[in-house]
């Protein structure tokens, strides 16, 4: 989808219009083959089959801060997740402040009901999905391989993620969390969101494992949650690996892990195809 067939956004930060212009300007020839889950332009999803499959599928969310971004800005990692023999899948979702938690975190969930019917035909595995993202994205990840409520609300297999990648992810909200300030897509405080939407809030034995990423040059506070949720997942027995992305800040992890060939599609391939069945 064309960037200017969206409804208007918040205008990006500095920091955001530099990523626009840096991810945009990575495109592959190839847009993908897109797919709706809802009737909002920001509810549809870019499908990059590979070209020899083998079943896996990596299922990825962008950042903006829950208030910018497209799901075309996740299209130049393709390459190098399709170069793995992986189907990759770009998820968009609505913004706040217009939309507020939990209608991102909804959409996310429907993306992957959609996928999970869907992706065969497009040569991936429905019994092998693997779930990621970049900043807000890599929260919503998170999220979403934690809590087990949205997959039974849909009457989905208990197993459905097999795995969950988030790349400098957001895991605390609230006091403690380094956030200079509270994020808006949370809504007003009384709203009372903080604590459903906090993803170290909702860890249980049994969990999916994950691949925790963040860039060694990262904003503190995620670099600090990244180690942190780390520990805790570790403390209720779930399989976590760790990657720390060199000479990377906030916006070079999301870079990196496009890289063919780089330390990010590595240690992604090695673990999705530790944990594909």
């Amino acid at each position: 989808m064309k960037i200017e067939s969206y409804p208007p956004q918040e205008p990006l930060t500095e920091i955001g219009a530099r990523y626009h212009e840096r991810v945009l300007g990575m495109q592959t020839p190839s847009e993908g083959k897109e797919l709706q889950y809802g009737d909002n332009p920001y509810q549809s999803i870019a499908i990059f089959p590979a070209d020899t499959p083998n079943g896996n599928v990596l299922c990825f969310m962008h950042g903006g801060g829950w208030t910018n971004g497209y799901k075309e800005w996740m299209n130049f990692m393709a390459p190098s997740v399709n170069r793995c023999n992986t189907t990759f899948v770009s998820i968009g979702y609505r913004l706040a402040p217009d939309h507020l938690y939990p209608t991102g975190f909804e959409d996310c969930c429907d993306a992957l009901e959609t996928l999970f019917g869907n992706i065969a035909d497009f040569g991936g595995d429905p019994g092998r999905l693997f779930i990621g993202g970049h900043s807000a994205g890599g929260h919503y990840a998170a999220l979403m391989g934690l809590r087990t409520d949205w997959i039974f609300r849909r009457n989905l297999p208990g197993d459905l993620v097999k795995g969950v990648l988030p790349v400098s992810g957001t895991f605390e909200f609230g006091r403690g969390s380094g956030l200079s300030m509270r994020p808006r897509f949370l809504g007003p405080p009384e709203m009372g969101h903080d604590k459903a939407a906090t993803p170290i809030n909702h860890l249980h034995s049994g969990a999916p494992p994950f691949l925790v990423a963040w860039g060694e040059n990262d904003f503190p506070h995620l670099a600090r949650q990244g180690e942190d949720f780390a520990k805790a997942l570790l403390s209720h027995n779930i399989d976590v690996t760790t990657l720390i992305l060199k000479d990377c800040d906030h916006l070079g992890a999301s870079y990196a892990a496009g890289e063919i060939d780089g330390a990010w599609i590595s240690s992604a391939t090695k673990f999705m195809n530790a944990h594909a069945d």
